[in-house]
């Protein structure tokens, strides 16, 4: 595997931003909902859930709004909204392929507003497995610590770890098998690491470069329009870089 993509990155520092703004707590609400939904409410018995609820503390949202979220999805607040989860793929800008996670109470909404995105940056939507091929799904960390990059690989050699990247200001990011995104996150911490995110992500297989500062800009202009629309909980792109 060739890598994290840039993407990832820059909307990785996105999220610190809408974090700031409350923006992402609407989104997060979904995923808690749906969560408790399909795994029950108990946060110790319910990996899926313990992920979202670690990402819910990170951005410092409010125990109120988790425990509300939370009895929606076991039903005890009534059935309210009853999100459900759809993955779409398309083509943007210069052919990048995309993969995105929705969670929706209104397939045909959300159907339309990413049509209207996809047709605005002259891209289209495509049929299921027309771009899922060049990605895999997996679990994806970010991490703050001053180890080196060597270091951290060995720590995690007994781990399904496929990538461990450092960046220049100090920070990681490590792919592994999904499985294991629970277990290598508490590797990860153990070795004084500031786990910043741990989620499931769609990893492009090899990714590829955007040449030339407007068509990049083209790019990373789309890709926010798409992450900013309600229904729109990730989206992930093959750009390197």
């Amino acid at each position: 595997m060739s890598g994290h993509s840039k993407w990832s990155t820059i909307k990785h520092k996105k999220a610190k931003e809408d974090a700031k703004r409350g923006k992402v707590f609407t989104k997060l609400v979904r995923e808690i909902t749906v969560a408790a939904r399909e795994g029950g409410g108990d946060a110790a018995g319910n990996p899926r859930l313990r992920l979202i609820l670690d990402k819910a503390k990170e951005v410092n949202m409010p125990l109120d709004n988790i425990t509300r979220a939370i009895k929606k999805g076991t039903g005890e607040l009534g059935d309210g909204a009853h999100y459900e989860p759809f993955t779409y793929e398309g083509y943007g800008p210069y052919g990048t392929a995309v993969m995105i996670d929705t969670l929706s109470d209104n397939k045909n909404r959300t159907v339309s507003d990413l049509r209207h995105q996809f047709t605005k940056a002259s891209g289209s939507l495509a049929e299921s497995g027309a771009v899922s091929w060049m990605f895999e799904h997996r679990g994806v960390i970010q991490a703050q610590g001053t180890i080196s990059e060597d270091d951290l690989l060995e720590k995690l050699l007994d781990y399904d770890v496929d990538d461990v990247k450092k960046h220049d200001d100090d920070s990681f990011t490590i792919v592994c098998a999904m499985a294991q995104l629970a277990t290598v996150k508490k590797v990860v911490e153990s070795n004084g690491l500031k786990v910043e995110s741990a989620q499931l992500e769609w990893v492009a297989k090899d990714p590829v470069m955007i040449e030339g500062e407007e068509k990049e800009e083209a790019v990373y202009k789309f890709l926010e329009a798409i992450d900013d629309l309600d229904d729109v909980q990730n989206i992930f792109a093959n750009v390197g870089n």
